[in-house]
């Protein structure tokens, strides 16, 4: 099929890049107004009981405090004539706000616990409503009024809006430089490896229109469902990145049937109907991992799922049908010019010396090669063990940024604020007796500073407050609002174990909800915890599928499984030792934290795909030689001397493009680049070139084993070679040391 396909692309080249232009035309006409569709946030599970509560209070009480002005006079005291003065005015201002709701000033009714600890700095906390993209552009109008120096005044903006405002300011900026840096680097690199302009603008031409089409993608599920702007960044460097990849296979499969003396209509049948149809394989690979992230109910990873999958399946599509029309009208120009640069061109030789003779060597020495790149890779891994998970705070922004000043300064000098409390919604309450047992029993627990509500203020089991104008306005139908505060750091441990406490308390109704930020910390590692092993298993059953179908063996995919397994946990092991253990802070500039555990995820999910794309790049070269009749040694060594340049020059200049990532300063943005670079890093050179031919040697004949039922069972529904061209017999390789053909 695919050979016929190539015999259409090029009796009809033209027809078909007429029509790739007119789509990418239309598609990017679509998809211009993605990023109009598209939202901030989406970490919180919506069936959790905290995002139940957020939900909840919003609807019947005017929302939880997410902003937050930090106060501090410039002269004289908080409550001299002109500080007083101007802070009622910043107070009634903020209540004139068409969309501010609940407001709570130390200048207003009951304000006297908004002050610092040594009385020198006071707070005013709100609501912003909207949704959350609505929230983020609403925020950055009221602060920029009543934010600044203002008399006797100096504001500071803070609380979740602003933190989150902040981190997606940061993010795109982060982002935009980390494109300038990437793609003329990479264009530079192609160029080099290509030793022609003209061939290297080919992974960009499939880059481009898996962009573009996946926008026009975004745009339309942005308009039925939630979807993250986030997803654009992957969007553009999964472009790229497979672009790049699937470029390299199809230029350097073309040129090499050139090199064996086909013409350009047999060369362009050759490189679809085997090149083409390891992007058929690996794409589908990418796709089976991301995949596993619509299993879970945040829309932040699922929209990198809608992303993903769209970007690598217009990217493989791209790459069989647009490429192959490219190069039918190119011909013979997409050979390397005259340069003169000893590194240019390298794509044009079909064998790599380098790759075949450390293929060689570890034919030869299997266990004395693998076991120190093995022993290693445990080495790097081991940091997991300790490996700590939680979510963006304000220590993901650099020190500078205004929002992280304000939360420290909170939990420096403010514990125990309404702000950083758990929010309990109450809902059909058995009577006001019975509310009024229940907050008192919470104030009593370890860890409680007071407990707040409709029928008063409780401290240590005792009502210190009762009941006023302010508290009438927690209650709403037959709901009723608590607010437990507690000096406990947010984000704790001990913040962590009070959640659970108060959640073990006997509601007094037909349901407690607990909401806040510990609360939807709590919630969304459990939320990812309870479906992780579903993904997992997903990822690992659809490879393992698709891999047997490729390779017709039970051991392959195994194999594959356990390789890829292991370069993966040594780079979120690497991440650990640098993000949470704090190394290299200074030099990239964050503070450590645990690890963000819906990045991590993601991470898994891309590197895996990622990882496996490579897989089925060398196993497929491997394969052929393999079932062309070749013995294990000289399957491996060939297989390796033609792939081992690609796979590797492809990982590299992915590489580049996430290890962009870390010029930014927002923390999680620097984990997911510099752990993504890395593990491809490591796949493409340590378990390609060294633990895979390893491998291979030891299982021997065993490698390719399946049971008869399976084989049948292939035979059937699996891809075979038998269309493929003869392969030429690797030439003779020495096995002396020698970097030539890096």
């Amino acid at each position: 099929m695919l050979g016929r396909l190539a015999s259409f692309i090029h009796r009809h080249a033209r027809g078909v890049l007429v029509l790739a232009a007119v789509a990418v035309v239309a598609m990017g006409a679509l998809g211009a107004g993605a990023f109009g569709k598209l939202q901030s946030g989406g970490f919180e599970d919506p069936s959790s009981p905290s995002d139940r509560a957020r939900v909840l209070i919003d609807e019947r009480f005017g929302g939880e405090p997410n902003l937050v002005l930090l106060v501090e006079p410039q002269e004289g005291g908080l409550d001299s004539a002109a500080v007083r003065r101007a802070g009622e005015k910043l107070t009634a201002g903020l209540e004139a706000e068409q969309h501010i709701s609940h407001v709570a000033s130390y200048w207003g009714p009951g304000g006297g616990g908004l002050v610092s600890r040594d009385g020198g700095k006071a707070l005013i906390l709100a609501h912003v409503q909207g949704g959350s993209t609505t929230v983020e552009d609403r925020t950055e109008a009221v602060t920029g009024r009543w934010s600044g120096e203002a008399g006797p005044l100096r504001v500071q903006s803070g609380g979740g809006a602003a933190l989150n405002r902040d981190v997606s300011a940061q993010v795109s900026s982060d982002l935009a430089l980390a494109e300038t840096i990437a793609v003329p680097v990479t264009l530079v690199l192609l160029v080099l490896a290509f030793g022609s302009f003209l061939a290297a603008l080919l992974p960009l031409a499939i880059g481009l229109i898996a962009v573009v089409g996946t926008f026009a993608e975004l745009y339309l599920l942005g308009s039925v469902t939630d979807v993250s702007v986030f997803a654009i960044n992957l969007t553009t460097a999964l472009g790229l990145g497979l672009g790049i990849d699937y470029g390299l296979l199809l230029v350097s499969r073309f040129r090499e049937r050139l090199g064996e003396g086909g013409d350009v209509a047999d060369a362009l049948r050759t490189t679809v109907r085997t090149a083409g149809r390891t992007i058929v394989f690996s794409s589908a690979t990418v796709v089976a991992a991301l995949s596993a992230l619509l299993l879970f109910p945040q829309f932040f990873l699922r929209s990198f799922a809608y992303a993903g999958i769209g970007v690598v399946a217009i990217a493989a599509l791209s790459a069989l049908v647009v490429v192959p029309a490219l190069l039918s009208v190119v011909g013979e120009r997409v050979r390397p010019g005259r340069a003169r640069l000893p590194w240019a061109g390298t794509v044009s030789r079909p064998d790599a010396p380098f790759w075949g003779r450390l293929a060689a060597l570890v034919f030869r020495r299997p266990a004395m090669t693998a076991l120190p790149v093995l022993g290693v890779l445990l080495l790097v891994a081991s940091p997991l063990l300790g490996a700590a998970f939680g979510s963006p705070d304000e220590r993901v922004l650099p020190p500078g940024a205004e929002s992280r000043q304000v939360s420290t300064a909170m939990a420096d000098h403010f514990p125990g604020t309404d702000a950083t409390g758990m929010q309990i919604v109450v809902e059909k309450a058995e009577s006001d007796a019975a509310l009024t047992r229940y907050a008192s029993r919470l104030s009593r627990l370890d860890g409680v500073a007071q407990v707040h509500g409709p029928t008063g203020t409780y401290r240590d089991g005792t009502q210190v407050r009762g009941p006023g104008p302010a508290e009438a306005a927690l209650a709403a139908g037959d709901a009723r609002q608590f607010t437990a505060t507690t000096s406990a750091e947010t984000g704790s441990d001990a913040a962590r174990r009070l959640v659970s406490q108060v959640r073990e308390v006997p509601a007094p109704g037909q349901e407690a909800l607990v909401g806040g930020r510990d609360a939807q910390l709590v919630d969304s590692r459990q939320s990812i915890g309870d479906r992780l092993p579903a993904a997992i298993g997903l990822v690992v059953a659809t490879t393992f599928v698709l891999l047997f179908l490729f390779t017709g063996s039970v051991v392959q995919p195994l194999r594959a499984l356990v390789l890829n397994g292991l370069s993966l946990t040594a780079s979120i092991g690497a991440m650990v030792w640098v993000f949470q253990e704090g190394h290299l802070s200074s030099l990239l500039g964050f503070t450590p934290m645990p690890m963000d555990t819906s990045m991590t995820v993601l991470m898994f999910c891309i590197v895996f795909g990622l990882s496996m794309d490579y897989e089925v790049f060398v196993t497929s070269r491997i394969k052929e030689f393999h079932e062309g009749g070749a013995d294990g040694r000289t399957a491996v060594v060939g297989g390796l001397s033609r792939t081992g340049r690609i796979v590797t020059m492809a990982a590299g200049l992915l590489a580049v493009s996430f290890f962009a990532f870390a010029s930014g300063s927002v923390s999680f943005l620097q984990m997911f680049g510099l752990g993504s670079g890395l593990a491809i890093l490591i796949d493409a050179v340590a378990v390609r070139g060294v633990l895979v031919p390893a491998a291979i040697r030891l299982l021997g004949p065993a490698a390719w084993y399946a049971p008869a039922p399976l084989k049948r069972l292939h035979r059937r529904i699996g891809l075979s070679e038998e269309a493929a061209v003869t392969q030429p017999a690797p030439a003779r390789i020495e096995e002396r040391p020698t970097h030539a053909g890096v």
